[in-house]
């Protein structure tokens, strides 16, 4: 609770002084929880908040405090996009998330100063992060496991390859109820799932969710921490016995 309190008051504090200078204040990669932490608090603030995490679909993001409206000129989100690939692809090992998250904790990187590590084919990785500790990453960032590595910023370059690549899954499902989606694509117990939304793992369109009992709508994007990425597509009918037949995207 004491925490809580903490990072309300630095959301505060952070609103304030983006009112009283006229300049955009940022806070550091947010936590889906610590975004619905600053959504519950939107109208104690003196003005109004943005989130970004450096592309489309982030789970992690930074939040500007002010707006052009407000200013009278538009944000630069002070983040940078750093690739990291392998020096030599054929030797280079399977490379998973908690590969290139562990190996960046090693160098005494803060995790908050760091948003979503998108790793690609098991081999390369996009990773979000502060303007400020983005040159620190590429010249320190050297060996991933047993992979030797290469790193460049990558803001001004077409990232196509952040682009969501998704594949079609299909299950059935006694309703469209959120907890009911999860226990499907997740193949786990009503009690485990249950558990997930008390533990603060899921998320909804990009925000903290907790109620496990409301109805997803075609096009909700859902994550499960652990598990993946969804965008639900909606039911294509139903089955003898009266159940739905659901379509889910899964993020690759």
């Amino acid at each position: 609770m004491k925490e809580e309190q903490i990072m309300k008051a630095r959301f505060k504090d952070l609103a304030s002084k983006a009112y009283r200078t006229n300049t955009y204040t940022f806070t550091a990669f947010l936590t889906p929880a610590e975004i619905a932490e600053l959504e519950n608090i939107k109208t104690e603030l003196d003005c109004p908040f943005s989130l970004f995490g450096g592309t489309e679909m982030c789970e992690r993001q930074m939040a500007a405090f002010g707006s052009e409206a407000l200013f009278g000129y538009d944000v630069t989100w002070p983040i940078s996009i750093v690739k990291v690939e392998p020096l030599m692809e054929k030797f280079a090992d399977e490379l998973g998330h908690r590969d290139f998250l562990g190996s960046l904790m090693n160098l005494g990187i803060e995790r908050n100063v760091m948003g979503d590590i998108l790793v690609k084919d098991n081999k390369r990785a996009y990773i979000m992060c502060q303007n400020n500790i983005a040159e620190y990453i590429v010249d320190n960032l050297t060996k991933i496991k047993h992979t030797n590595v290469k790193c460049r910023i990558a803001d001004n370059e077409k990232l196509t390859e952040l682009e969501p690549e998704y594949k079609e899954a299909n299950y059935i499902v006694a309703s469209e109820r959120f907890d009911a989606i999860i226990a499907a694509v997740t193949k786990c117990s009503r009690s485990d799932t249950l558990l997930m939304f008390r533990e603060k793992k899921v998320t909804l369109n990009s925000k903290q969710e907790t109620r496990n009992s409301i109805s997803l709508k075609p096009g909700d994007v859902f994550s499960v921490r652990g598990y993946g990425k969804y965008t639900y597509e909606g039911a294509s009918g139903n089955t003898r016995k009266g159940k739905l037949c659901i379509n889910i995207k899964i993020r690759v």
